[in-house]
């Protein structure tokens, strides 16, 4: 023991116990594990001690034949695998406790001892998922056929303890699921769906209707599985029966994360899409459901599914236009962050030059997009609304009854710190000559874009984009005498000002939108008395005929000198 010195009395004799082969019951070393400091040799040593008493058990219960010996052997293996060490458990597969349970349970027809095996394999199944992999690859062939039959015949004969076999084996079977490498394995199991797809139609209690829409929704998260669940002639009816009917909220959210996960799938989204059922189940739950996860599963699927670009405008037109009423509800007032960053995005997927001006005809999604985008509290909402939003008004057609209802939510969602995107958009709409004079018109459009062009929070970008806007704008006549005003006037000196080199096309335009301006004789006695506008233009003269006596070549005329003396002569 000299060479232990730190050690106390009872390590002492712990460790004198064990290394004398002395038998020791797996009570005395989980005592001991827990009142003493574990350190390497001493935890060897331990293991050492358990793989021979599990080995024992083992061996007793492989040996017993009569009925009253397995009992008692099987009841001695439960009292043992009975705990939640997962360390434990691994050494326990490990010993093949998994492969005896199975040879026993296949060679008894006795109810207690079916209930006992099956309470006995979910026990020691509680192992870790390297240690369930592993195994698997062992007796898996063998065991998932037997339990699925055992399940079966638990849910259609008259069996003692069924109802706790049935959880069992449902545990075992969410064990297996739980490792993604044997999902698709799984599936490939004879009555496999079967007896999944029986979650609706058999009399199962709220725990065992969980217990299997857990597996189901695990199975669902394998890229191989999906195809072969929507194609099933039964069990994604009985999935949508559960998330639709099933009063227990487990149940409900499992359901709805299965269909997110087979929603996920560009091979499964056509034929999802054109499930009427589905589209109905996934608003029920997306508006209806109290738990927050089912909700946001239930919208994260209609996201999903709106990435393909053939099932858009079915779900815009589906039932009056209930999938868009859906997510409007969702992003305005779902309390959980996650579901309204989905539904923002889902809407995002849904516009299209297609879907575009029926999205914008549906009543009040342009408002909740536009006041999502100012005051949602999360700023990915707010970015992802202002997505939606761009993405809507870039698709729209230019001839829309909807078009100023459209600018002017624009507008409103500009005044976000998360507007980036709008900019872009006023600037396309300002280059169709038809619609300026109208756009320049809009209740607060002039004051935003020269907000846009000048503040510090905008990306450059940004404001190149509005400041082209506003250059746009100015092209149209009727407009120059209204845009003649002191916010324009400032964001087009500040503009005209600026002398870095990635400044250049923000200035130009803002130059050109001066020189528009000033064509209108009434504007240029307000524009020469305009502070700084005069010194502005001045720089621009001295800049354009350095730029002329360098012999560089313009792709505009030159025409700040014409402009500054056309000002200077009205003062």
């Amino acid at each position: 023991m000299k060479l232990f010195p730190d050690l106390s009395r009872d390590q002492k004799r712990l460790l004198v116990l064990i290394g004398s082969n002395t038998f020791i019951t797996s009570k005395l070393l989980l005592q001991v594990c827990l009142k003493t400091k574990i350190f390497l040799i001493l935890r060897i040593e331990l293991y050492k001690s358990l793989t021979r008493f599990y080995l024992h058990s083992l061996i007793e219960l492989n040996k017993a034949t009569d009925q009253d010996r397995r009992i008692a052997a099987i009841t001695n293996a439960c009292a043992e695998f009975d705990h939640w060490d997962t360390e434990k458990h691994d050494i326990e597969l490990k010993l093949g406790s998994s492969n005896v349970l199975c040879l026993v349970l296949s060679m008894t027809d006795n109810e207690d001892e079916i209930r006992m095996i099956c309470a006995a394999l979910e026990m020691v199944y509680r192992a870790s998922t390297d240690a369930v992999r592993n195994t698997f690859e062992e007796v898996g062939p063998a065991v998932v056929p037997l339990l699925l039959k055992v399940l079966e015949r638990c849910e259609h004969d008259i069996l003692k303890h069924a109802k706790v076999s049935i959880l069992n084996i449902s545990k075992v079977l969410l064990y297996f699921s739980r490792v993604s490498e044997l999902r698709a394995i799984m599936a490939k199991h004879d009555g496999m769906f079967h007896a999944l797809a029986r979650v609706s139609t058999s009399q199962l209690d709220p725990d065992a209707r969980v217990l299997r829409m857990r597996v189901i929704a695990n199975l669902s998260n394998s890229g191989e599985n999906k195809i072969m669940i929507i194609r099933h002639p039964s069990l994604l009816e009985s999935v949508l029966k559960i998330a639709a009917l099933d009063l227990s909220e487990g149940a409900r959210e499992y359901a709805s994360a299965s269909l997110m996960d087979l929603a996920s799938s560009s091979n499964t989204q056509d034929a999802m899409a054109n499930n009427d059922k589905l589209l109905a189940t996934l608003v029920k739950l997306a508006v209806t459901d109290p738990k927050e996860e089912t909700r946001e599963y239930a919208v994260t699927a209609m996201q999903n599914l709106a990435f393909s670009k053939e099932n858009r405008a079915r779900l815009v037109t589906f039932s009056d236009g209930v999938v868009i009423e859906a997510l409007k509800k969702a992003l305005s007032t779902d309390t959980n962050d996650k579901s309204r960053r989905r539904a923002a995005g889902a809407l995002t997927n849904l516009a299209c030059d297609e879907t575009a001006n029926l999205m914008i005809g549906h009543e009040g999604v342009l408002q909740v997009l536009s006041r999502v985008a100012i005051h949602d509290k999360n700023n990915d909402v707010q970015k992802r609304s202002c997505l939606a939003l761009t993405k809507i008004a870039s698709s729209c057609p230019i001839e829309s009854e909807h078009f100023i209802v459209l600018m002017n939510s624009l507008v409103t969602a500009a005044s976000s710190a998360n507007s980036t995107g709008i900019p872009a958009v006023f600037r396309v709409k300002a280059r169709e000559a038809s619609k300026r004079e109208e756009i320049a018109r809009i209740p607060g459009l002039l004051d935003i874009l020269a907000q846009m062009s000048t503040g510090k929070a905008y990306s450059a970008k940004d404001k190149e984009n509005a400041m082209r806007a506003i250059m746009h704008l100015t092209n149209e006549t009727e407009n120059r005498k209204i845009m003649c005003n002191k916010v324009i006037l400032n964001a087009l000196v500040v503009a005209a000002n600026l002398d870095n080199v990635g400044s250049k096309e923000i200035r130009d335009s803002g130059i050109v939108a001066i020189e528009r301006l000033a064509t209108e004789v009434t504007n240029r006695q307000y524009m020469a008395r305009h502070d700084g506008l005069l010194v502005a233009i001045a720089k621009a003269t001295e800049r354009e005929s350095k730029s002329e006596l360098a012999g560089e070549r313009q792709s505009s005329p030159r025409l700040a000198k014409q402009l500054l003396l056309s000002l200077l002569l009205v003062m």
